[in-house]
């Protein structure tokens, strides 16, 4: 591999990929759908199983070795073998996806795991050689352009030196005490890594810069992160976490990103149209790609494109998890276009590859709102400050508690003269006011999605828009009215 990205118009320096413009594609897309999937989903026993399954003690530890046997003898590299995918359909779940509003599609590349969902000439615990023996990515891309939609890829590889560390440990009491675990074995070192000084008993933080400063992981994640561009030219790359590496960095992140903007700017004659998501919000880094905020969002609007990438219910899927219901859903989508951001949201899969019935009735309520509501969403942008009212979501870790809404609660989109103003709840007297209408906006008709026209006159005394509701609601979900603008 060469140490120089791609030629093109970005250099791998912070000045240059400063100079990013986020393309029309994601800020007219709003909505898109995540593929958190791989070997990790096959005891459909949550996230970080590969990691938690070496931690004496945890809950995944205990169900793996009375599932499974003992990480001594049956560890993640014998895991991978039973992910089969064998009811895989991506078209047929790419048609729901696209019914329910999503504008782009995003595949899990490699999560922490090391292990890859796709066809690599670089490293043989891939999905086409061990597992499926499919090229899961590859499949993934086919129906997403089948479908017309942008496909992008998630690399969450810049941590899994460290976080991958704890294989190397072994039990401090029981039956196995003392003995190794399988990611001791020099025989799978491939997968495992060669971490062995990176494994303290008692020291878990896989952010210290001791458990990072690591030149050979650079170059090598740089290596696979380029083959992934190289090989699907993915239309958006996810890292997860600021680009790799930090303070260690021998300026890895940053020559993978100029490498997917300049490899895109070959297609496209010239302009980038790839994003980069990230999670730095230092300036200077930011404005190279775009902020991701992972089970969150922001608290206000944003004068740049960002995105929120979350899920249903846990990223792999775990027969444990509480799913949000499709208002929480509805609600979280309306609040981020509002703000200028856009919703990653991933729909666990069981290991074969299917998806249970909870997510396929969430899908089909986002189908049934999107066909009411979906003219205010996709291709808008934020109307003035995009928020009115008294409540908002609490921005507080992951925390992603659903709102208690009142009916002076609206978001507000525009798009061609027309004002869509979301009544985050239904207001019981029938009137709604809308106080982001000025005295200068001149109304001319307004509609209330689903329903048709309706009543509306000028709040003299504040400077609102009032509008007369019908007694039902067209949407048990959020509703919204599409007030037209005549020139001033």
């Amino acid at each position: 591999m060469s140490d120089e990205p791609r030629r093109g118009p970005f250099a791998p320096t912070l000045e240059s990929l400063g100079e990013f413009v986020c393309p029309d594609w994601f800020r007219d897309a709003k909505l898109g759908i995540w593929s958190h999937w791989g070997p990790q989903s096959v005891p459909m026993y949550g996230d970080w199983y590969a990691r938690n399954m070496y931690i004496e003690g945890s809950d995944q530890y205990r169900y793996h070795v009375r599932k499974y046997g003992h990480p001594s003898e049956f560890g993640h590299k014998d895991l991978v073998h039973l992910w089969k995918a064998e009811n895989f359909d991506p078209d047929g779940l790419m048609d729901l996806y696209v019914r329910a509003g999503a504008r782009y599609f995003v595949a899990l590349a490699s999560h922490h795991d090391h292990f890859l969902t796709y066809a690599s000439d670089l490293h043989r615990w891939n999905a086409a050689e061990v597992g499926p023996g499919k090229d899961i990515v590859g499949l993934w891309q086919a129906a997403a352009r089948r479908h017309g939609l942008p496909f992008g890829l998630t690399e969450h590889l810049g941590a899994t030196f460290s976080w991958w560390s704890v294989n190397k440990g072994a039990d401090t009491h029981g039956p196995k005490a003392g003995v190794p675990y399988d990611g001791a074995h020099p025989a799978f070192e491939d997968l495992y890594l060669p971490n062995h000084e990176h494994h303290r008993p008692g020291h878990t933080d896989p952010t210290d810069p001791w458990y990072t400063a690591n030149s050979w992981w650079h170059r090598r994640w740089l290596e696979l992160v380029t083959e992934m561009i190289d090989r699907y030219q993915p239309d958006l790359l996810y890292s997860d976490g600021p680009p790799p590496f930090g303070p260690h960095a021998i300026d890895a992140g940053l020559r993978a990103v100029a490498h997917l903007y300049n490899t895109s700017a070959v297609a496209h004659g010239g302009q980038n149209h790839a994003v980069y998501t990230h999670k730095d919000r230092q300036e200077l880094i930011r404005r190279i790609g775009v902020l991701d905020v992972e089970r969150s969002q922001e608290d206000a609007l944003k004068p740049y494109p960002w995105q929120t990438d979350t899920c249903v219910g846990g990223w792999f899927y775990d027969v444990r998890a509480v799913y949000k219901t499709p208002a929480h859903v509805i609600e979280i989508l309306v609040d981020i276009v509002a703000k200028n951001g856009n919703l990653l949201l991933n729909i666990p899969q069981l290991p074969d590859g299917t998806i249970d019935e909870e997510c396929r009735h969430l899908l089909t309520e986002l189908a049934g709102w999107m066909e009411l509501c979906g003219e205010g969403i996709h291709d808008t942008r934020p109307f003035r400050d995009g928020v009115e009212g008294p409540s908002g979501v609490v921005v507080d870790g992951f925390r992603e508690d659903r709102v208690s809404w009142t009916a002076a609660d609206h978001r507000l989109t525009w798009r061609d003269g027309t004002v869509y103003a979301f009544q985050m709840a239904w207001p019981e007297d029938g009137r709604t006011v809308i106080s982001s209408i000025r005295p200068e906006d001149r109304v001319t008709s307004v509609r209330l999605l689903g329903a048709g026209p309706v009543p509306f006159h000028r709040n003299h005394a504040g400077g609102g828009l009032v509008v007369d509701l019908p007694d039902r609601a067209p949407s048990p979900y959020v509703n919204a009215l599409a007030i037209e603008l005549g020139a001033s």
